[in-house]
């Protein structure tokens, strides 16, 4: 039996999508707290940004209750196209939507959004039956309680789709920190706060040199 297949994140042949990171819908994500997942959210957004990955935002019933999309989002990604869905709950249920991915021609889907069991799940299973490879991030995608972000993740997981946080979508696009130590750690250190003092300890050393 051969051993599986590690499928690592290709920074030239995947696709963000932020889905439904909306004020309305953010408020009801109770399983991080409000801080946390901010943060979390726009590590992603700045990830996106810095990797220059194409990415798509859409939002869910914007003039209702869901409210607007984070505007923190849009202010660092604002080449990216915005889908406002007028009531479709899964996004790839949308024509406009799916046919920007299809378009992308990317095969690699990295997903975010609120609810993590309704927003996320819905369109990375929709995904996964067409045949993409899909990353769920786990801590920049939330819902009502641990319980529900527990089971919509073992439901995605069954179907194929991989489970990484924010952190490790950035390991993995960047590959090797030669690459940009400064540009890259400048996102850890504006994220992580207990990686900043690894960056000070580095720059001290430096200094020194």
């Amino acid at each position: 039996m051969s051993p599986p297949v590690y499928k690592r994140l290709d920074r030239d042949n995947c696709l963000f999508l932020f889905i439904d990171h909306q004020a309305g819908l953010i408020a009801c994500a109770r399983d991080f707290g409000a801080d946390e997942f901010r943060n979390n959210v726009l590590g992603l957004v700045r990830l996106a940004s810095y990797f220059k990955v194409p990415s798509i935002l859409t939002t869910s019933f914007d003039t209702g209750v869901n409210g607007p999309i984070a505007k923190e989002i849009t202010e660092q990604l604002p080449d990216a196209p915005l889908i406002r869905r007028p009531g479709e709950i899964n996004a790839m249920d949308n024509p406009d939507f799916a046919a920007l991915i299809k378009k992308s021609g990317k095969k690699q889907i990295v997903i975010s959004g609120v609810l993590t069991e309704v927003c996320v799940a819905f369109p990375a299973l929709t995904l996964i039956e067409q045949g993409y490879d899909v990353w769920v991030v786990t801590d920049a995608s939330g819902t009502f309680a641990e319980h529900t972000r527990e089971a919509a993740q073992k439901r995605m997981a069954q179907a194929g789709v991989q489970l990484l946080n924010w952190a490790a979508v950035g390991a993995e696009l960047q590959r090797d920190w030669r690459r940009d130590i400064e540009g890259f750690g400048k996102i850890w250190e504006d994220h992580v706060p207990v990686y900043r003092c690894l960056l000070q300890s580095y720059n001290a050393v430096r200094e020194q040199k």
